[in-house]
């Protein structure tokens, strides 16, 4: 558990898979907050973290099946203020003398809501409704209330949940039936605002507070050992590395693992980047024989992903024992990682697949993780770095994945491929550049597909390999669209890398959004 002297706020998560976005909307207003799985949340745990409000997260499951999740009926006996959503609100519905049924109409996606006659919209709810006299919001339920506890009105409806959003103003309770932390409901986060403000959140917890909290636990958890820290040269194991120095300083070795998959140039950029400006020892460990020996007939990309993480903590398992008093691997792992691999809450979100940094260690490693960014998302870790001086340049940078090319070169990898991936990749960062659209993109790069086309080139014959440019945009990695690049750039793309790139006759562009697909390839 967290120790800080700011007010927090505490998210009891019933295992929906956005619970985070409403911890990131929180930190967007300064406001720490810890979420904390539902079965965790006991009148001892409570009264241990003494929030100063609490939020109810969304959730797959249905209150109406016996055994499912609740909250600790003493939260609603506190008097502190507390904001339901959507398999929140149910909850509160039900434990509070409402009632919740299953069979009417569900609701999935965008819905417009409208308010109830002759309720006065203030409170959480202040400011709404203000332009067109109804409000956007996302929904995803299939139960919805049909009876309010005693003390709760109706603040305002839609067409399928006549609850939409509800009021005991007397007793601080709030619920939605929607989900205010996405973004596609546009003002959710003026009820997120407006929430904390009325709880007396003061919006004093920021980067800076977090860079000063994170030290202190690094040293308070290593103590007088030593620390090996992955690192990959992107810009969350840089900032972790970066981090944990400050806080232990002589006691971290940084070990950058060479592992074959790396863009073109890159391990000689990170190793001077390191050497030039970090006085933090580093091991070069040139490691490229050894992965793409292991990983030479494997198309599987879940036994890609083990496979490389499981090689990962070989090599940092054979330094740590060169290195005396080494018992921390130290990592750049973020909370999209965390989020995306096993569920937080331990209940029922599912896993979409495993990363490097997490799925594929192994139980018995030998060494005790350091994750100091494993709460933060990227443009957090962003901001810790400028926090930690780290020039800007290298900040924004787009997100590299730690299998690097081995998960954007879908079927068997071969060098002879990875060769032919880094320079059309190359070529396409530097139209990107060119273009002035780097910074306008969260993440671009190019996949090899495992197919060979027909094409021809003069009056010769050519059958050389497909690939996709893959560009697009987000907030926060969970969810994103595809750039929306000229057909001018697509075009002039397409010519420099046939042109440029022995072994490559066809270009396309990848334009699926995620959900349903996922930013890379594998």
């Amino acid at each position: 558990m967290s120790q800080t002297s700011h007010d927090r706020l505490l998210i009891i998560d019933f295992g929906s898979q956005v619970t985070q976005l409403i911890a990131r909307r929180l930190r967007e207003l300064n406001v720490y907050c810890e979420i904390h799985p539902y079965q965790n949340v006991t009148e001892e745990s409570l009264r241990e973290i003494a929030p100063r409000a609490v939020i109810l997260s969304g959730g797959p499951d249905s209150v109406t099946r016996e055994g499912s999740p609740r909250a600790p009926q003493v939260l609603f006996e506190m008097g502190l203020p507390v904001f339901g959503i959507c398999y929140g609100q149910q909850v509160m519905m039900e434990q509070l003398g409402g009632r919740v049924e299953g069979g009417h109409h569900a609701e999935y996606g965008r819905a417009q809501v409208t308010p109830a006659e002759g309720h006065k919209l203030d409170g959480i709810f202040a400011g709404l409704f203000t332009e067109t006299g109804r409000e956007q919001v996302w929904m995803s339920h299939g139960d919805r209330v049909t009876a309010l506890a005693p003390g709760f009105e109706v603040v305002a409806t839609s067409p399928n949940a006549p609850y939409a959003m509800i009021a005991d103003e007397a007793r601080k309770f709030y619920a939605v039936q929607f989900h205010p932390e996405v973004h596609h409901t546009p003002n959710g986060k003026v009820m997120l605002e407006n929430f904390v403000r009325m709880a007396g959140f003061t919006g004093d917890w920021t980067m800076a507070a977090y860079k000063d909290e994170a030290i202190r636990k690094i040293r308070e958890q290593v103590g007088d050992r030593k620390v090996i820290c992955g690192l990959s040269g992107g810009v969350d194991s840089s900032v972790a590395a970066v981090l944990i120095h400050e806080a232990i300083g002589e006691q971290l070795t940084c070990v950058f693992v060479d592992h074959g998959l790396l863009r073109l140039n890159e391990a000689d950029e990170v190793v001077k980047m390191f050497r030039d400006n970090y006085n933090i020892p580093l091991i070069h460990a040139d490691e490229s024989d050894l992965f793409l020996g292991e990983l030479e007939g494997v198309s599987d990309p879940e036994e890609k992903r083990k496979t490389i993480g499981r090689l990962f903590i070989d090599v940092f398992q054979k330094h740590a024992d060169s290195i005396e008093g080494a018992e921390f691997l130290a990592q750049g792992t973020l909370y999209p990682d965390v989020i995306e691999s096993v569920s937080f809450s331990g209940g029922p979100s599912v896993t979409i697949k495993s990363h490097h940094n997490v799925g594929g260690l192994p139980e018995k490693m030998g060494l005790k993780l350091v994750e100091p960014l494993r709460e933060l998302f990227k443009d957090e870790v962003r901001a810790l770095g400028r926090e930690l001086g780290l020039p800007d340049s290298f900040i924004g940078r787009h997100p590299f994945p730690g299998p690097g090319l081995a998960i954007r070169c879908p079927g068997e990898i071969t060098r002879e491929k990875l060769e032919i991936l880094r320079k059309a990749d190359a070529v396409y960062i530097d139209q990107i550049r060119k273009h002035g659209l780097y910074d306008e993109i969260w993440q671009a790069f190019v996949a090899i597909l495992p197919v060979r086309t027909v094409g021809v080139m003069g009056d010769g014959r050519t059958y050389d390999y497909a690939c996709a440019l893959r560009a697009v945009t987000s907030v926060d990695g969970m969810t994103a669209d595809y750039y929306p690049f000229s057909h001018d750039f697509l075009g002039e793309t397409a010519t420099r890398i046939i042109n440029e790139v022995k072994g490559i006759n066809r270009v396309t562009y990848d334009i699926t959004s995620k959900p349903p697909g996922t930013i890379e390839w594998e």
